[in-house]
């Protein structure tokens, strides 16, 4: 991990971040992370928005925290603790110990956070998501951006860098759901056969939209 390349810091690599995160490797339709909750959230758009919000600002956030926990705590070569704490556990010190379940945990406070700002201030809202709201703390696609901020970076970023990162990668699933939202409300008022409608249409519509996205591939890349 020490020897990786360091990301520009310039604009031009933020923008460069920004695409490759929301478009060239969206998380729901080229990684296919998320799928749980961008599949039950997006019957309607006004849900698919308020999920989009969310978990948006659970990747950023989540991103920061990480960051500086990866950076400061975790990593012997850049960490504030003692030497003597990573003398036995090798040049990766904490990293393969603690970084997966401190993400979690992360996440898992920053989702709690959301949930009680959402109940307070949008009931309606909060009821629409149910039991996609909490779920967020096991979305895969925001433990796979802490971890893709840190762990499997493929450069070294700096703290704006990945939060741009975090960032992008909720526009990214904002724009996936929102995408999804539209074609399945469409898909209300279309002749789908009976054995095609729900979740089968679904995973069929999800399939054509990645292989759209397959036309970002290429655009730009990180390392």
């Amino acid at each position: 991990m020490t020897d990786l390349p360091e990301m520009p810091n310039t604009i031009g690599s933020l923008m460069i971040i920004a695409v490759y995160v929301a478009l060239v490797n969206n998380f729901v339709l080229a990684q296919f992370l998320g799928l749980c909750p961008f599949i039950g959230v997006t019957k309607k758009t006004s849900s698919a928005f308020g999920m989009g919000l969310a978990v948006t600002f659970v990747m950023t956030m989540a991103s920061v925290v990480t960051f500086c926990i990866f950076t400061y705590f975790l990593h012997p070569a850049s960490s504030i603790l003692p030497a003597s704490v990573f003398e036995k556990l090798g040049p990766q010190g904490l990293v393969p110990v603690l970084s997966t379940g401190t993400f979690i945990l992360v996440i898992a406070s920053l989702v709690q956070l959301v949930e009680m700002i959402i109940r307070k201030a949008s009931p309606t809202l909060y009821k629409a998501l149910g039991i996609y709201l909490p779920l967020i703390t096991t979305n895969c696609a925001v433990l796979g951006v802490a971890l893709l901020n840190t762990v499997k970076r493929p450069v070294r970023f700096n703290m704006l860098q990945a939060t741009v990162q975090g960032f992008f990668a909720g526009v990214g699933f904002m724009i996936a759901v929102l995408l999804m939202s539209g074609v399945r409300e469409s898909l209300e008022h279309a002749n789908v056969p009976k054995a095609l409608r729900g979740a089968p249409i679904a995973f069929i519509s999800t399939g054509l939209m990645a292989l759209a996205f397959m036309g970002f591939s290429g655009m730009v890349k990180l390392g």
